[in-house]
């Protein structure tokens, strides 16, 4: 990433305030009767709900996320090494690069207009369960959080739980040693992968972000896309 890339990803995160989270209301339920689980076994393996967490994750609702969502072991040739994240927020995926030219694909959701980003970091920190501190730019921008908030050991926020906007999991993106304020992390809003509905975080479903939690160490680099292809 060149240093005026660099600069302006980093700085515009600063300003924007991007570690919010927006909450996302469902679509509205259809009339239509049809079969409780249009995916198949998979679906049902993959996205049931998860035991064992300090917070009950409920199943994923069939009708809340797009097949073309669902976490796929796919080839993915790449130069990028094994272990690499690639993010491309262009068509709604992030891949964890694996031995072989393949890769395990997920379906994310982006930032939405005006708060999209492209870049190179590093994974410096990981929480189960994480507290949430929305920046004041975003409490401005959305007044109506501020009654939602708590006094915690980092500040003024919600703590870890189904209420929170980081979901179960959350992947925290440096540069060097600067928080860029930009996180992977679950969601309870299946229906927003596949969009662009963030203020700039990279959004899960949460059994998805506790598949990759768990394959994913400290100092994993991350590449999220501009327009062009990966080199």
């Amino acid at each position: 990433m060149s240093d005026l890339t660099r600069r302006s990803f980093l700085v515009g995160a600063a300003a924007l305030g991007l570690a919010g989270c927006q909450s996302n209301p469902p679509p509205a339920p259809t009339a239509e009767l049809a079969p409780a689980n249009p995916h198949g076994s998979d679906f049902a393996m993959m996205y049931g709900p998860v035991p064992n967490e300090r917070f009950p994750i409920p199943a994923v609702d069939p009708y809340h996320l797009d097949p073309a969502f669902m976490r796929k072991l796919v080839a993915y040739p790449t130069s990028e090494l094994p272990g690499t994240i690639v993010i491309d927020p262009y068509a709604h995926y992030l891949y964890s690069v694996r031995e072989g030219g393949m890769a395990m694909r997920y379906g994310v959701g982006v930032g939405r207009d005006g708060f999209e980003w492209s870049g190179d970091a590093t994974i410096e920190a990981k929480r189960e369960w994480p507290d949430w501190y929305p920046p004041k730019e975003m409490i401005a921008r959305q007044p109506e959080l501020e009654p939602t908030l708590t006094d915690l050991q980092g500040g003024r926020g919600v703590a870890g739980g189904p209420k929170n906007p980081l979901g179960a999991r959350a992947l925290y993106l440096y540069q060097g040693k600067k928080d860029t304020l930009y996180r992977i992390h679950g969601t309870f809003e299946p229906w927003t992968i596949g969009k662009s509905v963030s203020s700039g975080c990279i959004r899960m479903v949460n059994q998805d972000v506790i598949d990759l939690y768990s394959r994913t160490p400290l100092g994993t680099r991350v590449v999220v896309l501009g327009q062009g292809p990966i080199a």
